[in-house]
């Protein structure tokens, strides 16, 4: 039996329904199963990572478990303490390409807080797997605006850099690296691989390619860099985002062999994963 952990998100629901398809026994954590709309021969199980005792019956008979932390109260520890009780042998988590190794003082508080769960885990006698994810490899355009309402308000995509490469990953590629470090016995336990997407597009190639996916005539217009400050920060860590734009804009993002090494695959193309980006924005 696999445990996932943030099942309704878009990758967590991706692990979830590959595995199901695969005929694999997996048990999908969610705040509200009711609404979770995952495959009918999943195991829906309410829970939060907040709540230990949620988080002890759906680790029962469990042997991996796919982790996404999100909230800064998790208690990493006791989850690991949990999962060891409860016999898992192994967890995958999802963590940050801002973490740096061999430094107790991380760069910023993205790093922080992945850096401690992931030290948390490393102290389990549960094997891991630790996937780090890029920052510009995550969908960031997507997460520190709210882009959503851009679209619903007009054909203008705002935001700095427009120059700056990244490497978005669509959910399902990053979803088969999951599946093959959680499903692949001992392989990859107790390893650290970077996750990015296996093609570099800039701000401006993103929105086009939205465009494209949506029938719409989108543009990208550029924000000064306070202005996007201000823009993000409501919604996400901005120096963080600014400082990584920035840095592409004169360096070419790093693109990853994980998802090559991992699941045999080059991994979709640009406009599928622009498409399947534009569905989620528009539902």
């Amino acid at each position: 039996m696999i445990l996932v952990t943030a099942a309704t998100a878009p990758v967590g629901r991706s692990v979830v329904e590959q595995l199901a398809a695969g005929g694999v026994a997996v048990r999908a954590l969610t705040r509200d199963p009711d609404r979770a709309g995952l495959p009918p021969q999943t195991e829906v199980v309410p829970g939060d990572l907040g709540d230990a005792g949620s988080l002890k019956a759906a680790l029962e008979g469990v042997d991996a478990v796919f982790l996404l932390a999100a909230s800064p109260d998790f208690d990493a520890a006791g989850f690991a303490a949990l999962a060891e009780e409860a016999g898992v042998r192994r967890i995958v988590f999802q963590s940050s390409g801002a973490v740096v190794d061999g430094e107790d003082e991380q760069p910023d508080p993205v790093a922080a807080f992945h850096h401690g769960i992931e030290q948390a885990l490393r102290g389990s006698a549960v094997a891991y797997t630790f996937l780090r994810l890029a920052v510009e490899s995550s969908g960031s355009l997507e997460w520190s605006f709210d882009l959503a309402g851009q679209l619903s308000r007009g054909d203008v995509i705002a935001g700095p850099y427009a120059e700056a490469l990244e490497t978005p990953v669509h959910p399902a590629d990053f979803a088969a690296v999951i599946i093959a470090a959680l499903t692949d016995d001992g392989a990859h336990a107790n390893r650290v691989y970077p996750v990015t997407g296996p093609h570099r597009l800039s701000l401006r190639e993103q929105a086009r390619l939205l465009g494209e996916a949506l029938n719409r005539p989108l543009r990208y217009e550029e924000l000064a860099p306070d202005a996007a400050r201000a823009a993000i920060s409501p919604y996400a860590p901005a120096d963080l985002l600014l400082s990584t734009w920035e840095r592409h804009t004169t360096g070419p993002a790093p693109v990853a062999d994980t998802l090559q090494r991992l699941t045999g695959t080059d991994g979709r193309s640009v406009r599928e994963w622009a498409a399947h980006t534009a569905l989620r924005l528009t539902r």
